[in-house]
C-alpha cells in the first residue's frame, strides 16, 4: 500500500485498541472511514472523560501511522502507533497544558471490551 494513497483505509479502521501508558489506559474506537476516534481514558488522572472527535492520520511506515485528534474539552492527541508490533507512542497536551509524552504496548479489543 503507497503511504501517499488515501482511498485505501488504515490497518486501523473500524477497529477498537487500548493503550496503556504509565499512570494512563484508554480505549479508542476508529470508524470504519477512519475519521473519527471515539475514546475512553478508562484509568488514571483523566479516568472517565471520553468522547467523540474527528481525527486524521498519516501512515509513515508499513503499519504504522501517526494519528491526531481533540478533544471535547480541547485538550490535543497525537498517536505513534505500529498495529504490528503492538507499541504506542502518544504526545498529550491536557487543557491545563500539562504535556505529557507516553508509551506504551498497544492491543485489540473485542467489540464487547471497550468502555465505549
Amino acid at each position: 500500500m503507497s503511504m501517499h494513497d488515501k482511498t485505501l483505509l488504515p490497518t486501523f479502521a473500524g477497529r477498537s485498541f487500548q493503550v496503556e501508558y504509565e499512570g494512563l489506559s484508554a480505549h479508542n474506537v476508529y470508524s470504519a472511514d477512519a475519521r473519527s476516534v471515539r475514546y475512553a481514558i478508562v484509568s488514571g488522572p483523566y479516568a472517565g472523560a471520553s468522547g467523540e472527535a474527528a481525527c486524521q492520520w498519516q501512515q509513515i511506515a508499513d503499519d504504522v501511522y501517526v494519528i491526531s485528534w481533540q478533544e471535547a474539552d480541547g485538550a490535543t492527541v497525537v498517536h505513534v502507533d505500529d498495529f504490528t508490533a503492538g507499541h504506542s507512542q502518544a504526545f498529550f497536551t491536557a487543557t491545563n497544558l500539562t504535556f505529557y509524552r507516553m508509551q506504551g504496548p498497544l492491543t485489540e479489543l473485542a467489540p464487547q471490551e471497550s468502555a465505549l
